[in-house]
């Protein structure tokens, strides 16, 4: 038979380590930590450790916390962007399909304003328009050009005696003229003739449009370069 040899017994006597250790961290001088016994001192330094970790993580968790909240309310934005590209991918082939329908509309409407060297034979054919329908011009004044960012705006101030019948004609015709010419400031006013004919005088502001030339077109980008220069200083 084998022979059993009876286990080693290890005797540890609690309350005299429990003693030694509290022994350690009594009458300790906190101005020389350097003299600790080793548990004070690795004790401290466990606290120490700690402590600056807790508080690096707290201002972490702090910044981290505000990109968060920043996030989150950037969020239903950026949501919405994505819908409405989400549809305009989705709508891509009848949104060009429209987008080439608008530049054949503007190409129409561009080729009823006259150019430069036309404005003198589009006046001609407003004050035509009135004289063939028997009317009286007593003023027939262009204005000062106006540029805009992409045409010119002529007003003309006119006022022209007539009948009834043939001042509205004579606003048919403005109408229906090749290029654009449009009415404003409207004023109607009955008189009587020296005949004692019922008579209308109408006042208006006629306002024509042509295209702007090659210098008027540099002309403006030169100002709105120089505009923008100034507002960057």
């Amino acid at each position: 038979m084998a022979l059993r040899l009876p286990a080693p017994r290890l005797n540890v006597d609690l309350n005299g380590l429990s003693e030694r250790i509290g022994a350690q961290f009594k009458g300790l001088d906190p101005a020389r930590p350097g003299q600790w016994p080793l548990l004070p001192k690795l004790a401290t330094w466990l606290g120490v450790t700690l402590g600056t970790v807790a508080v690096a993580w707290a201002v972490v968790l702090s910044s981290e916390g505000q990109l968060l909240e920043v996030e989150r309310e950037r969020e239903p934005g950026l949501m919405q962007d994505y819908r409405s590209k989400l549809a305009q991918a989705i709508n891509l082939a009848e949104l060009r399909r429209q987008k080439l329908q608008v530049q054949e509309f503007v190409s129409q409407l561009e080729k009823q304003l006259p150019g430069k060297a036309e404005m003198d034979a589009l006046l001609s054919d407003i004050n035509q328009a009135g004289i063939g329908r028997g009317l009286q011009f007593e003023l027939f004044k262009p204005g000062q050009v106006e540029i805009k960012d992409y045409y010119a705006e002529l007003p003309i101030a006119i006022r022209l005696t007539g009948r009834y019948h043939d001042v509205g004609a004579f606003a048919a015709d403005i109408a229906n003229l090749p290029r654009i010419v449009t009415l404003h400031n409207l004023a109607v006013t009955p008189v009587t003739g020296r005949d004692g004919t019922p008579l209308l005088v109408m006042e208006a502001t006629a306002r024509t449009y042509r295209y702007l030339d090659a210098a008027e077109v540099a002309e403006m980008r030169r100002q709105a370069q120089e505009r923008a220069k100034g507002a960057r200083k």
